[in-house]
């Protein structure tokens, strides 16, 4: 697997090819990608996964629930 470049990643500083293979810990449903929010959303699992620094946090207990 290829990485993309920091120079070449978008604003937000996530790897776009990264995105695409990502997905929910708990269900192994596809994420949402929320880039005001600088989170990948788990609608299926109602959890929101915080990105930090370009880095997704994909650890249960750091993601926000909603309904």
């Amino acid at each position: 697997m290829s990485i993309t470049p920091a120079s070449e990643r978008p604003a937000s500083g996530v790897d776009p090819k990264l995105l695409e293979i990502l997905v929910c810990p708990i269900t192994k449903s596809a994420l949402e990608y929320d880039a005001d929010r600088q989170e990948l959303i788990s609608r299926k699992a109602k959890l929101a996964y915080p990105i930090r620094d370009g880095i997704p946090i994909m650890l249960p207990e750091e993601a926000r629930k909603f309904d």
